[in-house]
């Protein structure tokens, strides 16, 4: 009997632990995490501004992996030893595995801005407990309220949060009868609004820039942040040549950057298992480069940018990917313990339901580098209601093991995309 271990209990581990076990039924399968919970990342800008309570996105995991028969250990990974196929947990645990699936989601590197980060002077949406710590900022702000910088630094590789963030504060802002106190601008490394990483996704560009403009929002793009204190940014504006062109100089009393991210020490750490910045370098199945028993998914994946642009930007992984990149480990494992190559690969695609607080942005990009057989965007309160509906499918998935495939099926054919139509 083989032992699978799953490395980290996002959106990416959760689903492949529930996967791997309903799909190779006798082997053994353990999840490890460094917490008992959970959290369902899209949900955290709806927590910060108090729409959501923290115990309303997170699920408990040690309940809901063991009734189906999955091992679940709650500790922190300190040693991964792959030539000994060994991985040592903080709590003294060893556990030693035949297969080993890295689902860790990123380090955030704050480090690398200074005065950037929840321990700083910025606030961040990337974790629940981050989101709960700027709830807490958000409502000393709301009695004080005065202008807001809001945006995603060099490096970062997700950008969806910050324009969503951006703009649910604008629109919780509204509803307070407090907007027109608040002074707000949106600092990004993209070359344009609406790159996205992706170099733009059918008229995000437009779209979003519509948004901005409706909502008063003003933007700095090709930024290069500089400096975060308690009551600004520094961030210096590049041109097309990435030469400086001005430096900004923002009051700010509340702010929430994205951060650039990095592999978890952990696994950046083992020689020849990631690229310099601590991504797993995997190949055409998600198998690593170097070991050929481990396997990778999710945001701590080595994907290259979509394009070369200004200011460093990263590319995205997005939950339909991670989902893809989670059913091909799936197979894949199936076929290596039954003697069989490895044949079953991701498809990288995106999707983005991006929520503006009262209505929201769907964008479709398939595949998600340029060119594409699909370029799709469209705006409209659906869109908002989607998320929320998405919200709720997605946790109840988490709760009752649910392996089939929430965006192929449901999000895709929702959109209407499979059949290339607009939604009614």
């Amino acid at each position: 009997m083989a032992h699978i271990v799953v490395l980290g209990a996002g959106v990416g581990g959760m689903p492949a632990a529930y996967d791997l076990k309903k799909t190779l039924g006798e082997h053994e399968v353990t999840l490890v995490n460094s917490s008992e919970h959970f959290q369902f990342t899209p949900s955290n800008p709806w927590v910060t501004v108090g729409w959501r309570k923290p115990e309303q996105v997170m699920v408990p995991i040690r309940p809901n992996v063991e009734r189906r028969g999955i091992r679940f250990v709650a500790s922190a990974a300190t040693k991964l030893e792959p030539e000994e196929n060994r991985l040592t947990l903080a709590d003294g645990t060893v556990l030693t595995y035949d297969y080993l699936v890295i689902t860790t989601g990123p380090r955030l590197a704050f480090e690398e801005v200074p005065g950037l980060g929840p321990d700083q002077h910025s606030q961040s949406v990337c974790t629940t407990p981050h989101a709960l710590h700027a709830a807490e900022a958000y409502q000393a702000f709301l009695k004080n309220p005065g202008p807001v910088v809001i945006g995603a630094v060099q490096g970062a590789s997700c950008f969806g949060p910050a324009y969503e963030f951006a703009l649910i504060v604008d629109a919780d802002l509204r509803k307070r009868k407090l907007r027109d106190r608040v002074p707000m601008t949106l600092v990004t490394s993209e070359p344009y609004i609406g790159h996205m990483g992706l170099g733009g996704v059918g008229d995000s560009k437009g779209l979003l820039e519509s948004e901005m403009r409706q909502r008063h929002i003003k933007w700095v793009t090709n930024a290069k942040v500089t400096a975060v204190t308690d009551s600004s940014v520094t961030a210096i504006e590049h041109n097309e040549r990435g030469e400086e062109l001005r430096t900004h100089e923002l009051p700010s009393r509340f702010t929430m950057f994205i951060p650039a991210f990095k592999g978890v020490d952990v696994v950046a750490s083992v020689p020849g298992l990631c690229n310099p910045r601590g991504f797993v370098l995997i190949d055409e199945y998600q198998r690593s480069t170097k070991y050929r028993n481990i396997f990778s998914a999710g945001v701590c994946v080595a994907i290259p940018p979509v394009e070369v642009t200004p200011v460093p930007t990263g590319a995205p992984k997005t939950g339909y990917m991670i989902e893809s990149m989670v059913t091909a480990i799936v197979h894949n494992i199936d076929a290596d313990l039954r003697g069989e190559p490895a044949e079953h690969k991701a498809t990288w695609n995106a999707i983005c339901l991006a929520d503006m607080g009262d209505n929201g942005v769907a964008f479709v990009a398939l595949p998600q580098i340029p060119p594409r057989n699909v370029t799709w965007a469209k705006r409209g309160k659906w869109v908002h209601l989607a998320k929320i509906a998405f919200e709720k499918y997605f946790i109840r998935k988490m709760k009752t093991g649910d392996t089939e495939p929430i965006y192929e099926k449901y999000v895709l054919g929702a959109l209407g995309i499979l059949r290339l139509k607009r939604p009614s």
